[in-house]
């Protein structure tokens, strides 16, 4: 009769018939007919029937009617071979399936048997076995929970526990967690993402609160609050009150109001102001609110959203409110007053009464190029804003010498008027052009004072945050540089220190050299390049939610509207502009057409999670939108990202006044700079 081995293989059991054996080793030939050669030292039983592969059959079978308890209990302390407590367990000479069904038990249990060496084991001491099967039950109930969890979301239904956690599951997930695995196998059992998942069983309200509390919890994870324990603002009081009466211009939305002009007449010249709030003059590096403001690097804004950079108290004290006399950085621009060239500069820290707040939505159509040019317009500071208006054309002339290509000023931005929240919201959209005479008289002496305190810096070796442009790449840094898309040799961001901290950071400086102190910040100050890293990370992310929150109100509103059929113009190759709206969509298999063709489009329908438009040339029409130079740039920016992104040249004016944000002046001139 035949030999047969059980022996060891990778961790596991085999069993075959021997062909041929030496003192070491033994030709093995398994149930599958394969040949293998086995160590001696391998082999864990020898035995002659039954054949092998029954052997195994009713050894494994055998195996689960082994009491583990009883087993544990009968083993002795110390290391011990299977055969030995085979015979301890049987009470006999184990027989070759007695034997190897034993083995197979213990190797099956490591929780009660700690494995020391091919055939030997050694029982888990008490405490140690009795924490090893708490484990096991915690396991277990963890998997039925788990289960139940998997068997509620298959159903439409979610947990009270996942729903708690639904956006954090997604946005920053334990990925150990019963919740997070049981989303995960739901979702791979249903053929979905987690997001639809919970989007359908009410664990997310809906996309517009995925949107929202998504970005939230990735920057704001403690909330957008403030908290309680910081100081009350507190206004210089010693600063000097400017002969002045100024008047600022934004949107009636804005809250933050950093900058307000004045214009006083001397003869053939004419002094124009810009007056930039002074926060700077009390938020110190080393003031409790500038942990704040450095935290937080800017003021978030989307339509029907604003988390502010600073608190509410501290916005409102330093705002360049209607009635108030409030502490400012004035630039003070000495202008011909036939050529409306800038002849000197002169900054001062003082404080200005804010004589008026002027609106854009209220004044656009009353102040044109046209009732200027006829002189006939009925507003607060009618001469004033004609004469800036020529002002700002003579800026825009000399800027555009040195661009060597004109302004595109004719493009349509738009802003969201939201109505109510979420689903329940009604949506509207209102369009500006680029280039009235409002919006260029803001922008034009916004890169005044920004370009003029750069260079100011610079010549005094004073250090600064400074935004630059070369060969079409803007950077932002400490060196200064020249930006050639706005058309100026120095630029850095100083005119909205409410809302963006690197022009809290570059104000301390201005204020600094004009009081004739030492300034805050030394050349190569490691802490600026940290703010410089910090801020551009921080503003990119808040910039990509603006322009998803505006993405997601272009589709509410077409679904509110109904809008089935709506015209396009072609920015280059199947990138498309929407009319009537901040969206820029791209549309696969478009055949080649000129940049500029007008297009009409069927929409087929919206996806308000991925935020993509499906639509379907209906027809091409014989017309042309006006081709815009830097349309190349957003074309590129379109192509490089995933179809649910828009370019982020394309986001509109939300806060007037300043650097019309988020499209500051240097994007105004460059659509290069992007929404940055």
């Amino acid at each position: 009769m035949r030999t047969h081995v059980l022996f060891e293989e990778d961790g596991g059991f085999k069993a075959g018939t021997v062909l041929a054996s030496t003192d070491s080793s033994h030709q093995v030939e398994l149930a599958s007919g394969k040949r293998t050669k086995v160590k001696g030292s391998h082999v864990l039983l020898q035995f002659r029937e039954p054949v092998p592969s029954v052997l195994l059959e009713r050894a494994q079978a055998a195996a689960g009617g082994i009491d583990l308890d009883f087993l544990w209990e009968v083993a002795p302390t110390e290391e011990f071979g299977f055969l030995d407590i085979a015979r301890e367990y049987f009470g006999k000479e184990p027989g070759s399936i007695e034997a190897a069904s034993l083995l197979l038990r213990l190797h099956s249990a490591p929780v009660y048997f700690h494995r020391k060496g091919r055939g030997r084991y050694r029982a888990a001491p008490a405490e140690t076995l009795k924490a090893a099967l708490a484990a096991l039950e915690r396991k277990r109930q963890q998997d039925e929970l788990k289960q139940q969890h998997v068997q509620a979301l298959k159903a439409g239904q979610a947990p009270a526990a996942i729903s708690q956690q639904a956006i954090a599951l997604l946005v920053k997930p334990d990925r150990n967690s019963i919740e997070y695995k049981a989303v995960e196998q739901a979702a791979n059992e249903l053929q979905t993402t987690p997001l639809k998942l919970l989007l359908s069983t009410g664990a997310i309200a809906s996309p517009y609160r995925w949107h929202v509390d998504s970005f939230v919890a990735s920057h704001f994870p403690r909330g957008t609050g403030f908290g309680q324990d910081l100081p009350p603002p507190v206004l210089p009081a010693e600063l000097p009150l400017a002969p002045v009466a100024a008047f600022s211009v934004d949107d009636s939305a804005t809250t933050e109001i950093d900058d307000a002009f004045s214009v006083v007449r001397e003869g053939s010249t004419a002094i124009v102001g810009v007056h930039i709030a002074a926060p700077a003059a009390v938020i110190g590096r080393d003031h409790p609110l500038d942990a704040v403001a450095r935290a937080r690097m800017s003021t978030v804004y989307a339509p029907g959203l604003k988390y502010t950079m600073l608190p509410d108290g501290w916005v409102e004290a330093f705002s360049l409110n209607e009635g108030k006399e409030v502490p400012v950085v004035s630039l003070y621009a000495r202008v011909d007053a036939e050529t409306c060239e800038v002849l000197s500069t002169e900054t001062r820290v003082e404080r200005v009464r804010i004589a008026a707040n002027l609106r854009h939505d209220v004044l656009d159509d009353v102040i044109t190029e046209e009732t200027i040019a006829g002189g006939a317009f009925d507003a607060p500071f009618a001469a004033e804003l004609s004469f800036l208006w020529r002002v700002a054309r003579t800026l825009l002339a000399r800027r555009e010498e040195v661009r060597g290509r004109p302004e595109p000023l004719g493009r349509i931005d738009y802003s969201f008027v939201i109505d109510g929240e979420g689903e329940r919201a009604h949506v509207g959209i209102k369009p500006r052009r680029r280039g009235a005479p409002l919006d260029l008289i803001v922008a034009e002496l916004m890169i005044l004072a920004n370009s003029t305190w750069g260079r100011w810096l610079a010549e005094r070796k004073v250090a600064g945050v400074y935004r630059s442009q070369s060969l079409g790449r803007v950077r932002m840094g400490t060196t200064p540089a020249p930006h050639d898309g706005i058309g100026v040799d120095h630029y850095s961001w100083s005119t909205s220190p409410l809302r963006r901290y690197v022009d809290l950071v570059n104000q301390r400086q201005v204020i600094a050299c004009a009081l004739g102190e030492s300034p805050t910040y030394r050349a190569r100050d490691a802490d600026l390049f940290s703010i410089v890293s910090g801020f551009e990370a921080l503003y990119g992310a808040y910039a990509d939610f603006q322009q998803r929150m505006e993405r997601y109100w272009s589709l509410r509103w077409l679904r509110q509207e109904g809008v089935t059929r709506i015209c396009a113009s072609v920015i280059k190759g199947d990138v498309l502009r929407v009319d009537g709206m901040p969206f820029i969509t791209r549309l696969p298999g478009l055949p080649e057409l000129p940049r500029g063709q007008r297009l009409e489009l069927d929409v087929l329908g919206t996806n308000e999670i991925d935020l993509v438009m499906e639509a379907r040339v209906h027809q091409v029409l014989a017309t042309q939108a006006p081709v815009d130079p830097d349309d190349e740039e957003v074309a590129g920016q379109e192509a490089a990202t995933a179809p649910d992104r828009s370019a982020a040249a394309e986001a509109p004016v939300i806060e007037g006044g300043g650097d019309i944000e988020p499209r500051g002046p240097d994007e105004a001139a460059a659509s290069s700079d992007g929404a940055r």
